[in-house]
Order: C-alpha cells, then structure tokens, then sequence
C-alpha cells in the first residue's frame, strides 16, 4: 500500500475518533435515547468515495473498536459493530451501483446502522419487544444520513487524493 494512501487513512481514522468523541460530548437534542448523528461517519462515506471500500471498512471497523475501547464499553462493541457492519455492506453495494450520490448512500447506512443495533439489542436483550423503537430510529437515520451525506460529498468533491 502507497505511503500517501495510508496517510490519508490514518487522518480519516484520527478524524471519525475524533468526530465519535465530540458527538459524545453534544448533549442530545431530541428525547429519544440513542439517536445520534453518526458524525464519524463522514469520514467513512468520503473514504468509501476517495479510497475504495476496502479502506472505507477497515477506517470504520478501527474505529468502532478503538473508540469502543476509549469512550466506551463492552457492550457499545457490539452494538456499534453490528450497526457498522450492516451499514458497510448497506453503502458498498449501493455505491457500487454507481447509480446513487454520497446522500443517498449515507442514508442507507445511517438506516441499516440503527437496523444492526436494533438486531443485536433483540440478541443481548432475548426480547423482540425492543424493534418497536425501530420506526424512530430509521427516521433520525435518514435525517442524519442525509447531513451527512452532504458533508462527506462536500469534502469529496473538495479535497483532492491522489493515492
């Protein structure tokens, strides 16, 4: 792997720990518990769009763990890993389309990311009582997917890599 593409990972990783810790310290701004913008995840989109998704998973699953580990707990890993896996196999076949915009894309992970938290909380939790909270969740999904989505298009239409 070339040195500048490894440098541009490492900043995308260092940015999306350091989003996930500013978002941890935002009080939150509706009263449904959990919702959040996912602003880690602009940089995950800008690197599915600039590097290729192979980089965008490794970016997203690194940081899953190290900020888990750093501002988390156990049981964050693997509610955010679920979230994060279904929403990576979520954007990289959308994106490989090649037929939808960084917004649209993002909102499918910000969707399947509540989806795979959800699926894993039934799992930890033995109960399926827990996806009546789905519906609220999808919709703060798709109002963050979209923020987001037009941020990390901003930036990738924006800031030049060449790796």
């Amino acid at each position: 792997m070339k040195t500048k593409k490894v440098t541009v990972m490492g900043l995308a990783l260092a940015l999306a720990m350091i989003l996930s810790f500013v978002e941890s310290q935002i009080p939150a701004f509706v009263a449904i518990p959990g919702v959040k913008m996912g602003l880690a995840n602009i940089a995950v989109v800008f690197a599915l769009y600039k590097l290729g998704w192979k980089e965008a998973a490794l970016i997203s699953l690194l940081r899953v763990v190290l900020v888990s580990l750093l501002f988390g707990n156990f049981a964050s890993l693997f509610y955010s890993f679920a979230g994060a896996v279904l929403s990576l196999a979520g954007m990289i076949g959308l994106k490989k389309t090649g037929l939808f915009s960084e917004i649209a894309v993002s909102v499918v992970g910000g969707v399947l990311h509540n989806v795979g938290q959800i699926a894993m909380a039934c799992l930890l939790l033995q109960t399926d009582v827990i996806h009546y909270y789905l519906p609220f969740l999808v919709l703060s999904g798709v109002l963050a997917g979209v923020v987001i989505g037009l941020l990390a298009g901003i930036l990738a239409k924006r800031i030049r890599v060449e790796v």
